[in-house]
């Protein structure tokens, strides 16, 4: 069984509800989050609120077609990746859809597999695109050689500390639960039982390593990362 990519997430903006809900269906095989509107209106609605990382909206849809949707959303924000539905007598859509910066374009009828191609291309240009995460006061996450770095000298962690680093920051300014925390960083001591001591011993050490008010708790629940 893969495991589904949970820090990327996915809006689906199809007017046509039976095509929608075969893609989205198909697609939370693959992502844990995935959105879906009914029309470009309510797809720029969940864009705002959502922010996801990748969109894929036909051209044609009621109250807001696809190209004024992304229009709106490229005012501001160049790099959400976009896929656009297109049919082929669309030519002249196409092109105004290319000078809007669109990733890629998929002629339609769409196969569920060249979305799935096309996608997980998306997913790795964006975890290549950040290979880097900045956090506080100069000190930045290095995801690639798992390294803690400050104006560019290497931060000593323990191997712990990596583990911990690492899973909280694929979820960035977000809860995660000291159960996660715990067993993701003693992964290698399935045996060891959850002890709430020594996992808040773990945080306090890893906290004297980075700015204040990185590493805050959720209380009772888990810990949150702040990134810059």
């Amino acid at each position: 069984m893969h495991k589904k990519i949970d820090h990327i997430s996915v809006l689906i903006a199809e007017d046509e509800q039976e095509l929608r809900e075969y893609f989205v269906e198909y697609l939370q095989i693959f992502f844990t989050t995935v959105h879906q509107a009914s029309c470009g209106r309510e797809a720029l609605e969940i864009y705002k609120s959502k922010k996801p990382d990748i969109i894929v909206a036909d051209i044609n849809m009621p109250n807001m077609d696809g190209l004024s949707m992304i229009e709106h959303i490229r005012k501001h924000d160049k790099l959400t990746k976009v896929i656009i539905a297109t049919a082929h007598s669309e030519k002249e859509k196409l092109l105004k859809a290319i000078e809007l910066h669109l990733v890629r374009y998929l002629i339609k009828p769409i196969h569920s597999d060249t979305l799935k191609e096309l996608l997980f291309s998306l997913v790795e240009e964006i975890e290549n695109d950040k290979s880097t995460v900045p956090l506080k006061e100069g000190f930045v996450w290095d995801k690639k050689h798992q390294t803690l770095q400050h104006n560019g000298h290497n931060i000593h962690l323990t191997k712990r500390e990596q583990r911990l680093l690492n899973l909280m920051l694929q979820k960035p300014n977000r809860s995660v639960s000291n159960e996660d925390i715990y067993y993701t960083v003693y992964e290698d001591q399935p045996e060891k039982e959850f002890s709430i001591h020594a996992l808040t011993s773990l945080i306090k050490r890893l906290r004297t390593k980075l700015p204040d008010q990185t590493i805050t708790s959720n209380y009772g629940v888990g810990y949150i990362v702040h990134t810059q």
